[in-house]
């Protein structure tokens, strides 16, 4: 029941009402979902517990651009705007044209004949008057009378309040006039409700060109005057321009199924980015980016047992070393040892992170910097302190350790690091290694990366292609974890890609990178990964259905809070040289 304002420190309420439908059995549906009361103010209304203002619009500006609502379609705070349109038959606004024409000439010769000076708001107005009626004769033009109204909702009274103000400062910047409906804010609430019921009826005459450009839905714009062509804004036709770098972090996530266009847009963006002057430095589980660096004039670093190419994991960095850089260089090493290891008890990694330290010890390395210098031990050093212990426990570890020692993947991992990142396009291949030990390269040329990365501080791209070769062991899972929040301290963007989307989201760490990614691009998705994919980034029905019909470089490009359905879009000659 509706309760007025002079009587609203007695609310109505509709108990009594509830138990006598009760009693006849005659509780309908508006029964279960009407408020308990509702109080009509002459400015404002209280529903429950929230408080409700609308405002009619009753001046618009002279020339409107392009999505001129943009501002207050987008506002920060929830708002209820419903947008009437009535046609007009064209001969009715012509005769009253033809009137008002003839009125507005009429004053102007009189003001001219009296030897006043003629009022320009009149002579714009017969100006326009005169262009529309051409317009209409010719059926160019077609009239029609619109309303736009707009209710806030709010916690509070002074909450409505503030937010009224707000919105009249963003209307009124606009050109826009807008008046609260004082004494007819029950028609106004209803005329906002989506049940197309216009009680205000304040309407205001407008042709088609000026209607075509309230078309209330926006787009966010994600074109700059810096930075690289990612691709076409599918949903207004703009070009998106972004440089990553401007962003809160400069480290991505790719996400995609297989065939959907990823490896095409990581090549197109290092192509891009090496031309404004940034460093790619690529992870490549299957030597997909060698051609390309060949092209490029990079240089494509090759693992394998016959490669010339060795990195010695146990390297410490030697330049603007920290305090703890030894201890922390030990932690790594006790990640990455669970890698090549697998499982440890707790007695089994006290073990190892004595022989990590008797390990450095033996080369004359301690905490003092100065020791930094000297040759850092191998692999093979720490498989002959474990042997030397002389325990069951030491024994077992070794034995892990064998293969990469003496065993079939000697040699890779166990001499010193023969070459240094110079190239500014470089591509570490680890095609030739054996399954298992893609996930130990992986890690131990991140940390070799990183390492290379703290010498020089300079703007690099480090992209990580089969991400979940190292989400799916979680140490190695938490070091990319880690490497993605120290990233921005040293310039440098880290980009993640991976097109097993369930198992990277399943994980913690997947999910902590993403969160850690300041650009995210979802391109086409299987049916079976799109659920969780809507269920991480909040997609909509219709994103959700986009992603499932998406074409090959298709998708759509999160960058901060702003995201937009997106196509990717190269040169012939940059297809040639990737392709």
């Amino acid at each position: 029941m509706f309760n007025s304002n002079n009587n609203k420190n007695q609310p109505t309420t509709k108990s009594n009402s509830v138990a006598n439908y009760l009693a006849k059995g005659a509780f309908s549906l508006k029964d279960i979902i009407a408020p308990s009361f509702i109080e009509v103010d002459f400015n404002h209304l209280k529903i429950d517990e929230k408080y409700y203002r609308t405002l009619y619009v009753t001046g618009y500006p002279r020339y409107v651009s392009a999505n001129w609502l943009y501002s207050l379609i987008t506002f920060d705070h929830p708002l209820y705007i419903s947008m009437y349109i009535y046609p007009t038959e064209s001969k009715s606004v012509l005769e009253d044209l033809k009137k008002k024409i003839a009125e507005m000439e009429v004053t102007i010769e009189s003001d001219i004949k009296a030897g006043k000076v003629v009022d320009p708001t009149v002579q714009v107005a017969l100006d326009d008057a005169l262009a529309l009626q051409a317009e209409l004769a010719k059926g160019a033009e077609r009239f029609f009378q619109f309303a736009l109204y707009i209710t806030i909702p709010a916690d509070s009274l002074d909450e409505l309040n503030t937010i009224t103000k707000e919105i009249d400062s963003v209307l009124s910047s606009l050109l826009i006039i807008a008046r609260q409906a004082t004494l007819q804010m029950e028609e106004g609430f209803k005329s906002t409700l989506p049940m197309f019921y216009d009680k205000l009826q304040v309407w205001r005459n407008m042709d088609t060109t000026s209607l075509s450009l309230t078309f209330p839905f926006a787009t966010a714009s994600l074109t700059r005057n810096e930075g690289i062509l990612y691709g076409v804004n599918q949903h207004d036709g703009s070009l998106i321009i972004f440089d990553r770098f401007t962003l809160e972090n400069a480290n991505s996530v790719i996400l995609g199924k297989s065939g959907g266009g990823k490896s095409f847009l990581v090549k197109l963006e290092s192509l891009r980015l090496l031309m404004m002057g940034v460093d790619v430095i690529i992870i490549d589980p299957e030597n997909e980016y060698k051609k390309l660096a060949e092209s490029m004039g990079g240089e494509f670093v090759e693992f394998s047992t016959t490669s010339n190419y060795k990195i010695n994991p146990f390297e410490i960095n030697t330049i603007d070393s920290e305090p703890d850089e030894l201890a922390n260089k030990i932690l790594d090493l006790h990640s990455l040892m669970k890698v090549i290891m697998g499982e440890l008890t707790p007695s089994q990694d006290a073990l190892l992170d004595r022989a990590l330290v008797m390990t450095y010890q033996q080369r004359g390395i301690t905490q003092d910097p100065e020791t930094f210098k000297t040759e850092p031990p191998l692999l093979e050093d720490l498989y002959k302190v474990l042997l030397g212990m002389e325990t069951a426990e030491a024994k077992e570890l070794a034995n892990r350790l064998e293969k990469f020692v003496q065993g079939s993947a000697a040699g890779i991992f166990n001499q010193q690091s023969s070459f240094d990142i110079k190239n500014p396009f470089t591509v570490f291949g680890i095609r030739d290694l054996e399954e298992n030990l893609r996930p130990v390269a992986m890690y131990i040329v991140l940390d070799y990366i990183w390492n290379r990365v703290r010498k020089e501080k300079k703007k690099r791209i480090l992209v990580v292609d089969e991400a979940w070769y190292l989400i799916k062991q979680k140490d190695s899972a938490a070091y990319l974890h880690s490497f993605a929040k120290r990233a921005r301290k040293y310039l440098l963007g880290l980009t993640t890609i991976t097109q097993d989307v369930e198992d990277f989201l399943s994980t913690e760490e997947g999910k902590a990178i993403i969160t850690n990614s300041s650009l995210q691009i979802i391109l086409k998705q299987s049916t079976a990964a799109v659920e969780k994919i809507t269920e991480t980034f909040y997609l909509t029905g219709g994103e959700k259905h986009f992603l499932l019909s998406a074409g090959v470089g298709e998708g759509l490009f999160f960058a901060g809070h702003s995201h937009v359905g997106f196509r990717v879009i190269a040169s012939e000659d940059e297809k040639a040289l990737i392709e």
